[in-house]
């Protein structure tokens, strides 16, 4: 099945042929469903922090920065705007002229309180020889789209997202890279230092990089800090094959295997290379004007705080532990601790010998912790936080996806939809040990939890694999704790229309 230059294909990529004959393997038997034990809610896996505990966080991350550990805002940023744009390519398309769908409409009614409008008017002048207004007055609806869609206009349609202008200001127009920028100078950065890394395309790396060489010095004097902005993308080792519906290898027309990107949980290689203490990941049209970051940069803060105040828990624990010299409600006190704070058990604990009981709590205790920023569930798309079991038999939380709930079980069915929160990408995380050493975060992903789903190559179908999530499997086998946010923290932009909600303006 592996032919000479399936080889070479391989061999140039740095996947080995395990990986495609597991892939394969994993095309013919599917993933497994989770099994819940319980939707995460507050009391029962969820933190709702009272104005004593926040502000305890606070204090606990000034003094982490303070101290001057490395500190790093990571940026998932390599996807394509042209999602964003779905209605508005389809009006291009269509057989009428005049706005008719809601979509549509809406775009237009608000076209002014676009950041983008200047230049989109501008665009409009140079390709139409007349502004957004006149080509309007005139019917001509699709010439103004067009400018904002094509490559000889503002070329959104296939810009990412991140290089967009966003938010409109007296003075300026800012892209969500310039927001993200603001944000770690206000709640990432530690003794004038601000270290910023984004994950984007090869094709848009230049862009991103002229941007950020344009901006950057007004950006330092602004804030009086020094960033360091760093970019990089997927690597080719994990991009995983595709399959033909039976399963079989799809071939392209030079008889090539076709391998297509792994998803954002290959990112888990990119965060995995930071030499960072303490990561903050966020996704990169998740930013508000700056009238709107004081909360954003507060819960921030909280977050962040918990983090450290938890880390530094287990870190006591497992120092002590190290030292052989402990008491049975000093074990005791540990149990507790991962029981409720980390909100992981195991059924049978107390039946444990001393030393299997030991090992446990330090394999509990010692792994990458993460606190998440979760929100009340208002049917916005975005993983669950949920309890559920683990292929070690504890059970632990987990931001699932529904595609990761079996449809077919209706006490799974009847969990997922009592689910009270979601997750919004809004994660804190840890990711060296307690002597100081940075994990091996592949090491804890779960395997069993990636994703199928159907595609098309030039007319044909086929099969994708994506591999676990980077906030749901393949962070599994972490130390998590869910916190709830006020939903004003979360803001994205999934439609170009989102950027006329209030909070974009």
């Amino acid at each position: 099945m592996i032919t000479a230059q399936d080889k070479a294909q391989l061999e140039a990529k740095g996947i080995s042929e395990a990986q495609i004959e597991q892939q394969l393997h994993d095309f013919q038997t599917g993933f497994p469903y989770l099994r819940l034990a319980a939707p995460a809610a507050i009391g029962h896996g969820i933190l709702a922090l009272d104005a004593e505990a926040q502000q305890a966080s606070i204090q606990a991350w000034e003094q982490y920065k303070a101290e001057g550990h490395h500190i790093t805002k990571f940026v998932p940023a390599s996807g394509a705007a042209s999602r964003m744009f779905k209605d508005m390519f389809e009006f291009l398309d269509a057989d009428y002229d005049q706005p008719t769908k809601p979509a549509e409409q809406q775009f237009f009614q608000g076209i002014h309180d676009f950041a983008f409008f200047q230049a989109l008017d501008d665009s409009c002048q140079v390709n139409e020889g007349r502004g957004v207004d006149a080509l309007i007055d005139e019917g001509d609806y699709k010439s103004v789209v067009a400018n904002m869609l094509d490559a000889d206009g503002l070329n959104y349609g296939q810009l990412p997202k991140g290089l967009l202008q966003f938010h409109a200001y007296p003075d300026e127009v800012r892209t969500p890279l310039e927001e993200h920028l603001v944000e770690a100078a206000l709640y990432a950065q530690s003794r004038g230092e601000a270290d910023v890394h984004f994950t984007v395309s090869a094709e848009h790396r230049d862009l991103f990089q002229a941007l950020v060489d344009r901006l950057l010095p007004d950006y330092e004097q602004r804030f009086g800090i020094h960033y360091h902005v760093t970019f990089s993308e997927q690597k080719p080792s994990t991009d995983t094959v595709a399959a033909n519906l039976d399963n079989t290898p799809f071939r392209q027309a030079d008889g090539s295997l076709l391998f297509r990107p792994g998803g954002h949980g290959a990112l888990i290689r990119n965060l995995s290379d930071l030499s960072s203490d303490i990561v903050f990941i966020k996704n990169i049209d998740n930013v508000v004007p700056d009238r709107l970051k004081p909360e954003t940069v507060t819960w921030k803060q909280v977050i962040a705080g918990l983090l450290v105040q938890t880390q530094q828990q287990a870190f006591d624990y497992l120092r002590l532990l190290d030292t052989g010299h402990y008491t049975h409600a000093q074990i005791q006190e540990m149990i507790h601790f991962v029981r409720h704070r980390l909100c992981t058990d195991v059924p049978g604990l107390r039946d444990l010998e001393d030393a299997e009981l030991v090992a446990y709590l330090r394999r509990k205790l010692n792994r990458p912790m993460r606190v998440c920023g979760v929100v009340k569930n208002v049917g916005e798309p975005g993983g669950g936080p949920f309890l559920a079991y683990n292929p070690d038999g504890t059970i632990s939380p987990q931001i699932l996806e529904s595609s990761q709930i079996d449809k077919g079980d209706p006490e799974s069915v009847r969990m997922f939809a009592e689910g009270t929160h979601f997750n919004p990408v809004d994660l804190v995380c840890g990711i060296r040990d307690y002597q100081g050493q940075p994990f091996d975060l592949p090491r804890y992903v779960d395997p069993q939890t990636g994703f199928i789903s159907q595609k098309s190559k030039n007319g044909r179908e086929l099969k994708a694999l994506e591999l676990p999530g980077l906030w749901n499997g393949a962070m599994s086998d972490w130390s998590t704790v869910f916190v709830e946010v006020p939903l004003q923290t979360f803001n994205p932009v999934k439609t170009v229309c989102d950027l006329l909600r209030p909070e974009h303006q």
